[in-house]
């Protein structure tokens, strides 16, 4: 399973604030913590803020922070609330037309359904919390922009 980057840059952004405790930070400091795009951040955000992970105050001063505890921001929900679909097959979807020949007998759906409960469930028992090391990583961290994926011969 491979999370989209939305989700990535989610989580990024909630353990960017995280570590920023009740002090605000900007969307422009964590575009250049990460090197992602101001404005696809600016779409994360509003999202988050929506979901209630994440406050925001406008103006001269203004930021944002998390509107919850780190603790009480559970990993498994984030995952749901910012993946369009966590299924790894189209089968396993709930709106699934019953179009394939094995669909009542596949035992490959079976293991992934498996495999995809595990997996959040693994989410499910961690918060934003566990995330965190004692000490910032923003503090020693020299951030670099990723580098450009090279043309495969």
């Amino acid at each position: 399973m491979q999370l989209t980057r939305f989700t990535d840059y989610a989580l990024r952004v909630l353990t960017y604030l995280a570590y920023r405790g009740d002090e605000l930070a900007t969307i422009g400091e964590i575009s250049a913590s990460y090197d992602i795009s101001h404005s696809h951040l600016m779409k994360i955000v509003q999202h988050l803020g929506r979901l209630g992970y994440v406050t925001t105050l406008r103006g001269k001063g203004g930021g944002l922070k998390l509107a919850r505890a780190p603790q009480d921001i559970n990993l498994g929900d984030v995952v749901r609330h910012t993946e369009e679909t966590l299924d790894v097959m189209e089968c396993l979807a709930d709106d699934y037309v019953e179009d394939c020949q094995l669909f009542k007998v596949c035992k490959l759906k079976m293991v992934l359904q498996e495999a995809q409960q595990a997996f959040l469930a693994c989410l499910d028992e961690r918060t934003l919390q566990d995330l965190l090391t004692t000490r910032s990583p923003f503090s020693s961290i020299e951030f670099h922009p990723r580098p450009t994926a090279s043309p495969r011969a």
